[in-house]
């Protein structure tokens, strides 16, 4: 009688792959180190108690659970409460991530001080600087409070020690790559020492109403490092992000059970620290008036609108291949708005060299700025400048054609708001008529079918 096979003992963390026997990478998603024993567990596993009719652990009608329990706690930093839907919930778990040096730890350390402001006691548990960098760090940025309490740790059971001592009213774990548990095999940064030590602190977070904020390390494309599993576990997982070039930074929620998932919180990075940006509009705007090959598009960063100058260089070209350098915006729907320009309004641009960016190192990636890109490259070729107070919000097809653009209302009140009297959108039909109404006004009328291209 032939003997019983094992049925499929290892499986991916990743993507629930299952193998009949250890292999290095997953065969489903190609991922390196995911594949481990079917039966391992983790710390997110319990042993089972008896449930008692009545208790404080039985299942009750949804309709008796008192919201009054889960009231949020203000961080004191208004643009990361923004993000987190209005502060921290007792018992949630966040996960942030971000490139390194972009301010993550500089960010969590004002937070942790305007709470040990307020009178809460903070654990900030750092396992990648020791007691001494963070000190200074804090004495830099102002972040000094006896409530502050500072532990220099990479071990998890160590950790934990520290949170029975001090009993915080929120904990900071950074980050979750560099501590590592008894309880699983491998080294610091391992997906299984992530599993463990992420299900431990979330664990953690709910049984004592904690609130607990993880660092994660990115990879190379800019992902989330360690296993898939990690985000899913999470009640929170906020990105940071900025051009190291600039000082500005931005906060976005990728996942919030708690809020909604289209904020973004601006941050000014300084010398002194981290300060908050309330009112970033004049961040993406040039200076003075408006000069030939310049637009100004309202773009929205999560639910909040911000305008954003479009600057446009071109230089004749005689040679076969035209150069073609952005910055700011996709390269290739500056390639379609050329190509556009040039088809269906008649400005000429396949002989130019063009450069195209924005103002302030913030990234353009929705449709709505296509109209402002043609703008700027047509005045910059027929070196005309916009008529003043003018902004340009629409996306283009490839017939020419201008389209409506999500949360237009807003955008328009933005607009006036900051002064614009001439929003260039979904009224004009046509890229032609847009670039009428640049130049000679809003009234101005499309030119008939056979017409020559637009004076713009």
């Amino acid at each position: 009688m032939a003997a019983r096979r094992p049925t499929a003992p290892f499986r991916c963390t990743e993507c629930g792959w299952t193998a009949l026997r250890w292999v290095g990478r997953c065969g489903e998603c190609q991922q390196w180190g995911t594949v481990v024993e079917a039966s391992e567990q983790t710390g997110i596993v319990r042993r089972v108690e008896p449930v008692t009719p009545g208790g404080s652990r039985a299942a009750r009608p949804i309709t008796t659970f008192d919201t009054n329990e889960t009231t949020r706690r203000t961080t004191g930093v208004g643009e990361f409460d923004r993000v987190l839907g209005g502060g921290l919930v007792p018992g949630a778990a966040i996960l942030l991530s971000g490139e390194p040096g972009v301010g993550k730890s500089t960010l969590l350390l004002e937070v942790a001080a305007h709470s040990a402001l307020a009178g809460r006691r903070v654990l900030y548990a750092s396992a990648e600087e020791s007691t001494a960098q963070v000190r200074l760090r804090a004495e830099r940025t102002g972040a000094l409070h006896d409530e502050l309490f500072l532990a220099s740790e990479t071990d998890l059971a160590t950790i934990l020690g520290h949170v029975d001592q001090v009993e915080p009213d929120l904990l900071i774990v950074d980050s979750v790559q560099t501590v590592s548990s008894a309880q699983s095999e491998g080294i610091a940064g391992h997906p299984s020492q992530v599993r463990e030590v992420a299900s431990v602190l979330i664990r953690l977070a709910k049984e004592r109403e904690l609130p607990v904020i993880i660092v994660g390390h990115v990879t190379k494309d800019g992902s989330i490092a360690g296993p898939r599993i990690l985000e899913h576990l999470v009640d929170v997982v906020c990105h940071f992000e900025g051009d190291r070039q600039t000082s500005l930074r931005f906060v976005r929620a990728l996942k919030n059970r708690f809020g909604p998932t289209d904020e973004v919180g601006c941050f000014d990075m300084t010398g002194t620290g981290i300060d908050e940006v309330p009112d970033p509009s004049a961040l993406f705007l040039g200076g003075g008036a408006a000069v030939a090959g310049t637009c100004v598009t309202i773009a929205l960063e999560g639910r909040r609108a911000l305008p954003v100058e479009v600057q446009a260089l071109t230089i004749k070209n005689g040679g076969p291949n035209p150069r073609r350098v952005v910055s700011g915006v996709d390269p290739a729907r500056v390639a379609m708005v050329l190509a556009v320009l040039e088809r269906r309004a008649g400005i000429r641009v396949s002989d130019h060299d063009v450069y195209v960016s924005t103002v302030g190192g913030v990234r353009l990636v929705e449709p709505a700025a296509d109209l402002a890109i043609a703008i700027a490259v047509a005045g910059a070729v027929r070196d005309l400048a916009p008529a003043p107070g003018t902004a340009a919000v629409g996306e283009l097809t490839l017939a020419g054609e201008i389209r409506p653009v999500t949360q237009a209302l807003q955008r328009r009140s933005e607009a006036e708001r900051l002064g614009y009297r001439s929003l260039i959108d979904s009224f004009s039909e046509t890229l032609r008529d847009a670039l009428l109404a640049v130049a000679g006004g809003v009234g101005a009328a499309a030119p008939r079918p056979g017409d020559g291209a637009p004076d713009f």
